[in-house]
């Protein structure tokens, strides 16, 4: 009875260190290395780009600026990996990065089954088509036969299998290890229609040698969340992205930006002070000071403001808002208040 109450108590012991490793408090990790690691993938434009520089761009790699900002309080505390789609799970599980921010969509089988999760949804997108101008077709139920080159990728082919399956359509799948891959087979007629995210077409189409001669059909035929992925285990490190991406929308809906982020602190609006710092101490419950959401617009901006400097009208892909727009303006985004 003795040996088999000290097992027990060591196998306890044992599942203490686990979870221990398991729940491993990413914040300390972070503060004690004196930066942030984020993985993301590049050549998206609109969303992970460098230039010959090595400067980086992009929606995915703001919102990393943005954490590093709410950590540390300057927004270039943050080094990024370069990591495909297949390589980010385990880096991110094997600590060689913090975050990731590869623009990746929320499944059930990504967020239950693989030991990470979505804190939150940062961009709403879709899969879509981008075809020959010259086919004239105009829309997706006209792709019955098509051959579709793109990235080998698990989503990418169940949204073709569920979609052409449904309505009857017979289709030829063309698979690619790279989007490079996947765009120069297209444009060079080894398949006749090229499918991935719509925002990503938007991108890919402008790369293309005439790019005029191509265009992006306007159905979507999946919903396609997208979001940072961090790993399982540590409530406090996802409370902290979840909540870094809400005060991005609630800065934006309370009309407060980079530009007028100090000036909007003295105005005492109930809600602005909770948000900016100055009324109450709302970082402290997810381990950061009570400036963290003020540092993240000082540094980075409201979610309007990375959104248009990335991938709105403006911008090479001229993006609307649409879908990511404020709850208020018709949008799906919605921030929960700070209160």
């Amino acid at each position: 009875m003795l040996r088999i109450l000290l097992s027990f108590i060591v196998s306890i012991g044992v599942m203490g260190v686990e979870l221990g490793g398991a729940s491993a408090a990413t914040l300390e990790d972070v503060r004690k290395r004196g930066w942030l690691q984020c993985g993301v993938q590049q050549g998206q434009p609109g969303f992970s780009v460098a230039d010959q520089d090595g400067n980086r761009t992009g929606l995915n790699v703001d919102f990393c600026r943005a954490v590093a900002a709410a950590i540390f309080g300057d927004g270039s505390n943050v080094k990024f990996s370069d990591l495909s789609a297949a390589e980010g799970i385990g880096a991110l599980k094997s600590g060689d990065v913090d975050i990731l921010s590869l623009g990746s969509s929320w499944t059930m089988r990504d967020d239950t089954a693989r030991g990470v999760h979505f804190p939150v949804i940062t961009f709403f997108d879709g899969q879509g088509f981008l075809v020959p101008k010259e086919m004239a077709i105009s829309s997706t139920l006209e792709l019955s036969g098509a051959s579709m080159c793109l990235l080998s990728s698990e989503t990418t082919k169940s949204n073709v299998a569920d979609y052409f399956g449904s309505n009857k359509m017979e289709f030829v799948l063309v698979e690619f290890d790279t989007v490079g891959e996947a765009v120069s087979a297209y444009e060079d007629g080894r398949c006749n229609v090229y499918t991935t995210r719509s925002s990503a077409l938007e991108a890919q189409r402008l790369k293309l040698t005439d790019p005029d001669a191509h265009v992006v059909l306007p159905e979507s035929i999946s919903k396609e969340p997208l979001g940072p992925i961090v790993r399982g285990g540590d409530e406090q490190w996802l409370n902290i992205i979840r909540w870094i991406h809400f005060a991005m929308l609630n800065a934006e809906e309370l009309g407060v930006t980079q530009a007028n982020v100090d000036e909007m602190k003295t105005v005492g609006n109930p809600p602005v002070n909770r948000l900016l710092g100055s009324d109450a101490a709302f970082g402290g419950a997810i381990g950061l000071g009570s400036d963290w959401a003020y540092n993240v617009i000082k540094e980075v901006g409201n979610y309007g403001e990375t959104f248009n400097r990335n991938v709105g009208p403006e911008t090479a892909l001229a993006l609307t808002r649409g879908r990511n727009a404020l709850w208020v303006d018709g949008g799906l985004h919605y921030g929960p208040p700070i209160r």
